[in-house]
């Protein structure tokens, strides 16, 4: 549990953990440098039990603080925990057990409950709603160029797999998504505990409301070079990329993963005023007259809500394959 100036919520952090229904577990508590009362908070919990453990480190940020907090464990599962949030008790218990009867699965997540304003963070809670859509290792694989199919802090993993694929990194990315695309390019399974055992707070500091690298265009810069991983591993790469979207939001979006792979040949729309115009040299058709199958790879940077699903079901009628032949990347 990396912690930063989070005095108002981290004993109701540390208290969820505590009330789990198993108890063979530790707590570490990695204090970035906070300038409140967290360490103190955290220090005097701990006095008391000794699972609970606090490291003192000066403040370097979210990324530091993970990797401290992961090298100090001692477990075979590593299980993720936001100083802002809570663990329902049976969250441990129940994702130690989908990983200790699925071998196949490197990574568990869970269903969330949005425990922000609805009203003032719509989007935030339109998300958390999208993230508990992705029930399965299949959804999340397909979906994971969209967004994070998951709040991040819901995860359990195996140790091992950060021994092997590495844990979070520095840079101009958000690194929970850098990391976790990471792990799926390299071949991790990723699966999903289907019931609520988190709560999801969205207080007004959260790193995602004001730290660039959480910005849109770091998000596709980030998603892009393993978007054209995903494509080269399946041997397509001789295809033509088509960009579903032919209005500045999406082209602008499109741009990191044609730096990253190839230009787009040609831009697909449903807006009678663009279908047959020519946008920086390149036509503008309608969904009605797609290039071949064969042919192309086509990545959808529509954002508009409620898109989505129709284009995923306008292209999965045509016969072409998610995560083949085309791609839903916003």
């Amino acid at each position: 549990m990396p912690c930063f100036n989070a005095q108002e919520s981290i004993m109701r952090a540390i208290k969820s953990i505590q009330n789990q229904s198993i108890t063979d577990w530790e707590l570490i508590v990695v204090d970035d440098g906070s300038e409140d009362q967290s360490a103190d908070i955290v220090e005097a919990i701990a006095a008391d039990d000794s699972r609970i453990r606090l490291i003192k480190k000066p403040h370097r940020g979210v990324v530091a603080a993970s990797n401290t907090g992961f090298n100090a464990s001692r477990g075979s599962l590593i299980a993720r925990m936001d100083a802002d949030d809570v663990s329902l008790p049976s969250r441990l218990e129940k994702q130690r057990k989908s990983l200790a009867e699925h071998s196949e699965l490197d990574a568990v997540s869970c269903f969330a409950h949005f425990a922000g304003d609805e009203i003032t963070a719509g989007g935030y809670a339109h998300h958390v709603k999208w993230t508990n859509q992705q029930t399965n290792s299949e959804q999340i694989r397909l979906n994971r160029f969209i967004d994070l199919p998951f709040p991040h802090p819901t995860l359990m993993y195996r140790r091992e797999l950060v021994e092997k694929l590495g844990g979070y990194r520095d840079g101009d990315f958000p690194e929970d998504y850098e990391m976790i695309l990471r792990w799926i390019s390299a071949g991790a399974t990723i699966g999903k505990v289907k019931e609520c055992l988190y709560n999801w707070y969205d207080p007004p500091h959260r790193l995602s409301r004001n730290d660039k690298r959480y910005k849109m265009n770091a998000f596709h810069a980030c998603k892009a070079p393993h978007l054209s991983h995903a494509i080269a591993s399946q041997e397509l790469s001789d295809r033509d990329l088509w960009i579903w979207g032919a209005g500045r939001p999406a082209r602008k979006c499109a741009q990191a993963l044609e730096a990253a792979w190839k230009p787009a040949t040609g831009f697909i729309d449903i807006d009678p005023r663009k279908i047959g115009r020519n946008i920086q040299g390149r036509p503008v058709v309608s969904s009605l007259q797609l290039p071949p199958i064969k042919q192309t790879i086509i990545a959808s940077y529509v954002g508009t809500r409620g898109a989505r699903e129709k284009i995923r079901s306008e292209l999965l009628a045509t016969g072409r394959t998610e995560g083949r032949d085309f791609w839903l990347c916003a």
